[in-house]
């Protein structure tokens, strides 16, 4: 069998691995660092599999590491999307299910190439497979249960507009059965459309009860966000018991309460860090975008806080009106420490005496560091930058682990 590996990072390399090890007789070539163009002129006639990565245009028939996942996995598959919040509301996921016996297998966006654990899932275990618009562009079939969480414009510098975005993303409920669930945001209008168009029952959160509240509080992740996250974890793991979320509650409360309490977030994902000098640090380089740039800030309502935001703007600037008017209005900041290319931009947006700019994060973090020590009492120092990280960094982990190399260096 001869087969072209389209793009070579993380999947790419795992899709190599995988079929090397189905038969050794495989023939892999394997493509990287090729521009749209190029790609529409590569030769693949004689090829009999087609692999692209999630960064790659999907051209033609071709076949993806989610769409053969799909194709092979031998038991449920619980298929997450959003904006924002996949990761955190997959982790949830997982953690209650495994709290409650069963082998669950994370894989997809998260981190974990779906592939480098296909051979070991058995019919009765769980998949929890965290599906960016790249995974979902020319997926041919959808999850058992779909979670749709709040989404917006985003990657708007790959995908051709904001409708190319939402007919990727709608392909996680596209082929569903009266047999599924999906699980949408009711107050996002996009999760609600994407919804609609699906024949799978319906389960809408936010939702309000005493039972669900109860268990919402032993969460010990900050932030509303976090807490319609956890709404939206639960309502996938009732689906896939095939009962009311109320009845999961009251069945399993204290398996439930455990999971959450236990779960302490996801690395750059409002992430906390240290207390120095009655300053607390928070790592939120996961929030490229605006919106969730706001959810930080509002997950601290009464205490004051220095913000390190900026970076690649991925709409081409035309978010950053939004995001002046955002920052302006929040009575929580007391400094801006802007860096990067929308850092720049913002500096000709806001007031002179909001911000301070900064060439490098080293620097950005001791500015903050003194802006918020000058406060006078407790205050919080948040990078939530609003934009992407590759102006300056390999990629938003790289940001966020020079940041918390920076904060830790604090003395």
């Amino acid at each position: 069998m001869k087969i072209a590996i389209l793009g070579y990072g993380k999947e790419g390399q795992s899709a190599e691995k995988y079929f090397q090890s189905q038969n050794p007789d495989n023939t892999i070539v394997t493509f990287s660092d090729f521009t749209n163009a190029e790609l529409e002129k590569l030769n693949l006639t004689d090829y009999d599999l087609i692999i692209r990565s999630p960064s790659v245009y999907p051209l033609g028939n071709w076949s993806s590491v989610t769409k053969y996942f799909f194709e092979h996995c031998p038991c449920p598959i619980i298929g997450v999307t959003g904006t924002k919040g996949k990761g955190t509301t997959s982790s949830i996921i997982t953690s209650i299910l495994r709290e409650l016996g069963k082998t669950v297998h994370l894989v997809g966006n998260i981190g974990t190439p779906a592939l480098d654990i296909l051979d070991n899932i058995q019919g009765s275990d769980v998949a929890v497979y965290e599906m960016s618009s790249f995974q979902l562009w020319d997926l041919k079939q959808s999850p058992h249960i779909a979670v749709i969480l709040h989404i917006e414009p985003d990657h708007l510098n790959i995908h051709d507009d904001f409708a190319d975005y939402i007919s990727a993303k709608s392909n996680i409920t596209k082929y569903q059965t009266p047999q599924d669930y999906c699980i949408y945001n009711q107050n996002n209008p996009t999760s609600a459309k994407i919804s609609a168009e699906s024949p799978a029952k319906k389960l809408p959160y936010p939702i309000e009860s005493l039972e669900i509240v109860d268990v919402l509080n032993s969460l010990t992740i900050p932030g509303q966000h976090n807490r319609e996250n956890t709404q939206a974890a639960l309502l996938a793991v009732a689906a896939y018991y095939d009962i009311p979320v109320n009845q999961l509650i009251e069945q399993y409360s204290n398996q439930i309460k455990s999971a959450l309490q236990s779960f302490q977030g996801l690395p750059h994902r409002l992430q906390f860090l240290r207390t120095l000098n009655n300053v607390s640090y928070y790592d939120d380089n996961f929030a490229t975008g605006v919106s969730s740039t706001k959810v930080a800030l509002d997950a601290f309502p009464n205490t004051p806080l220095v913000l390190i935001a900026g970076g690649r703007d991925k709409t081409n600037n035309t978010d950053l009106p939004e995001l002046v008017e955002i920052l302006n209005n929040a009575k929580n900041i007391q400094k801006i420490i802007l860096i990067g290319e929308s850092g720049h931009e913002l500096a000709k947006l806001l007031p002179e005496d909001k911000y301070s700019v900064q060439e490098n994060l080293a620097d950005a973090t001791l500015a903050a560091r003194q802006a918020a020590e000058s406060i006078g009492q407790d205050a919080i120092v948040l990078m939530s930058p609003a934009a992407a990280s590759f102006d300056m960094f390999k990629n938003v982990y790289d940001r966020g682990d020079q940041f918390q190399a920076c904060v830790k260096e604090l003395q």
